[in-house]
């Protein structure tokens, strides 16, 4: 089946590496390996980037003018080359969807959206309009599907079925992943040599941009909550770049250089070697829809503590992969670490469960499975 695939937030081809965009090309690769045909109908981005009343108006007149254009070139392809369903995915308060209702309307094309989020609180206000059409949008759609139970819950009253609302949580292809855990102790000693670590550990991991939003305060908490235990043995190695570096260096300063170690971008295939060679992944997650690092650190067979906030849940299975500390709270944090740091036993439990549940529970394969009865149900609900 030919799919008109469609990422309000970000196109999957953008520049950034991001959560966002993985996931978009992880779906694009599930639906691919079910033997559907997508194919990106748009790359405009419907996020906005400001809270003023005129440019929120006109960035949405532009978004409609494109649903426009998009119906125009789908029409004037032969019949034979048009999608038989649109796909949506991640429409929010500030990033919604005005092309592929439209365009399922104009083509007669059940619509389906993924990682949809509804805030009520927005109703109100500036966000008003953008709101409103995320909305319709849910109500429109023949199939939704929810990455977190978060979510779910508030998305659920505007489904106008049950049967409409299918639970996909966040997945990957842990291939990979698993390639690198199986050559631990080869990546660790090249690592320990070129960035002069105690092989002996133990080595904690971030990867997160650097933004100046809620990335940064993650950031900083996690740059408090490893100060508070100073007598501990642990190195840090944080992957990630962006417009507040200079920022996240500062945070971390009182640490001492000698146990943190910047290292910038990484591409994929580099990541999964950090995650593989490392003893703890560590996040606070501030404001985090769910975290595909976080993810990411469990099918390498790293445990992971972070802060049980939003999806992060979902992710992360509180003393069965890893270990989750109360939101925006850094002392607790810093115990779940130091629990962690002191039982190496209990590290190398979580961190084997961890594996073992993102290959059998957050695969390629088993999402594939949920996307097709979510699609099988959107086409027959006609």
């Amino acid at each position: 089946m030919r799919i008109a695939f469609y990422a309000p937030l970000k196109p999957p081809d953008h520049p950034v590496p991001s959560g966002d965009r993985r996931m978009a090309r992880l779906l694009l690769e599930a639906l691919r390996g079910l033997g559907h045909a997508p194919a990106v109908a748009s790359t405009f981005r419907a996020r906005a980037a400001t809270d003023d009343p005129k440019t929120l108006a006109a960035h949405r007149a532009r978004g409609l003018d494109e649903a426009d254009r998009v119906v125009a070139a789908l029409r004037a392809l032969p019949a034979a080359e048009r999608p038989a369903l649109w796909f949506t995915y991640h429409l929010y308060y500030k990033a919604p969807d005005w092309i592929g209702p439209r365009a399922a309307v104009a083509l007669d094309l059940p619509y389906v959206v993924a990682e949809v989020s509804h805030a009520p609180k927005r109703a109100n206000g500036v966000w008003s309009a953008y709101h409103a059409d995320v909305e319709a949008a849910i109500a429109q759609a023949r199939s939704v599907l929810c990455l977190t139970r978060h979510d779910a819950r508030c998305v659920a009253p505007l489904v106008r079925a049950p049967a409409r609302l299918f639970a996909l949580p966040p997945f990957l292809n842990p291939e990979p992943f698993a390639a690198a855990a199986a050559r631990r102790a080869t990546i660790r000693a090249a690592l320990a040599a070129r960035h002069r670590l105690d092989p002996a550990g133990p080595w904690l991991l971030t990867v997160a941009m650097m933004r100046r939003d809620v990335k940064l305060e993650s950031y900083r908490e996690l740059a408090a909550a490893l100060g508070s235990m100073p007598e501990r043995p642990w190195a840090l190695l944080i992957v990630g770049d962006g417009e507040a570096r200079a920022e996240v260096e500062a945070s971390f300063v009182g640490l001492g250089a000698e146990r943190v170690r910047f290292l910038g971008e990484r591409a994929p295939e580099a990541l999964a070697e950090l995650y593989a060679a490392a003893d703890l992944y560590l996040w606070p997650a501030v404001g985090e829809a769910y975290g595909m690092a976080l993810l990411e650190a469990s099918a390498a067979g790293l445990p992971v503590v972070a802060g049980a906030i939003g999806g992060v849940p979902d992710i992360v299975i509180d003393r069965r992969t890893g270990l989750l500390a109360r939101a925006n709270d850094p002392p607790d944090f810093a115990g779940r670490v130091m629990t962690l740091l002191d039982d190496p036993a209990l590290r190398q439990a979580l961190g084997t469960a961890a594996r073992a549940f993102v290959a059998s529970e957050r695969s390629l394969g088993a999402a594939r499975a949920i996307l097709d009865r979510a699609l099988t149900h959107a086409t027959a609900d006609r």
